[in-house]
């Protein structure tokens, strides 16, 4: 049985077509929401169906412990109660929720389960984190907060499963609903036709072609969905941290860039028609996102500091 990587998994993720561009509208805290309730049914349905697949004497033998087993049932349970939490939110709010879709998770066995659960989670967490600043209603952000600590403790948990360290970045990694529901839409078949529409568009995919496992300082290299722009960047999204490299090549749908020194753990790259002046902006992604795992370096820290 093989074990899928992470870098087995950015490759998969660059890979969706789901949606075409949209004109975005103004977006409402309903529009969150539905946004929020669509990726809480993609967790629902992953986990339910791994632990539906696989029993406690799977997990034995593929090296993990009784007591991982138990907690991974209690991150299907709060993935279940978050679909409950915001489908009556939605409910209350005079709008439909958007029910769950049909999917398709590349895991074959359960290492490959644990593989593919840590990045979902990292990418739960970011779009919770990402999300926050539309939000106006104080009530619903209080909730969307509650939400993220808990999407950023099962990915800890699942971090270290797979053999991660659990917290490799001081801060958490925001990312924007369009990068997100590329990322989503990669495992997403078709969905109910009364869903409601999501303000969101997927970009073009971006797949890491070589230099994973990642470190800081090494060359990186993506395949694109089509033909790298003239004096595009390379941009990697990690932590509070948005840093555009020019590329060191460039050729047809192929581009190549060094991992920034100051990035670690999960990371999402993107190719750009220009410079961010601080965080990415839609506008200039041209493919994207890729995702990394960058090994961090040795933590250091002055136990004289209080």
């Amino acid at each position: 049985m093989k074990l899928i990587t992470s870098f087995g998994v950015a490759a998969l993720l660059a890979s969706s077509v789901y949606a075409a561009p949209k004109k975005r509208a103004a977006i409402t805290d309903a529009d969150i929401l539905q946004y929020a309730l669509t990726l809480e049914h993609l967790e629902n349905v992953f986990y339910k169906g791994a632990i539906g697949k696989f029993p406690l004497s799977d997990f034995i033998a593929a090296g993990f412990s009784e007591s991982y087993y138990n907690n991974l049932k209690f991150v299907v349970h709060d993935e279940e109660d978050h679909v409950k939490l915001l489908s009556t939110a939605l409910t209350a709010a005079g709008a439909k929720p958007v029910a769950a879709c049909e999917y398709s998770f590349p895991y074959t066995d359960v290492k490959s389960f644990i593989t593919l659960s840590s990045v979902l989670e990292g990418v739960g967490t970011s779009a919770y984190l990402g999300g926050a600043g539309l939000i106006t209603s104080k009530d619903y952000l209080g909730v969307a907060a509650s939400i993220l600590v808990t999407e950023a403790l099962h990915t800890s948990l699942q971090r270290q499963a797979a053999g991660e360290v659990a917290a490799a970045n001081p801060y958490g990694t925001g990312l924007g609903l369009n990068a997100v529901f590329t990322l989503a839409a990669a495992f997403i078949k078709s969905c109910p036709a009364t869903n409601a529409a999501l303000p969101v568009k997927a970009f073009p995919g971006l797949a890491v072609s070589q230099g994973s496992p990642s470190a800081p300082g090494i060359p990186l290299t993506l395949t694109a969905k089509g033909p790298i722009p003239k004096d595009a960047f390379v941009v990697f999204v990690n932590g509070l941290n948005t840093i555009a490299v020019s590329p060191s090549q460039a050729l047809g749908s192929v581009i190549t860039a060094n991992i920034p020194n100051t990035v670690s753990g999960q990371t999402y790259v993107f190719v750009t028609t220009s410079k961010p002046a601080a965080s990415i902006q839609d506008s200039i992604v041209a493919f994207g996102p890729a995702i990394i795992e960058v090994t961090p370096s040795s933590p250091t820290f002055d136990v004289a500091v209080q």
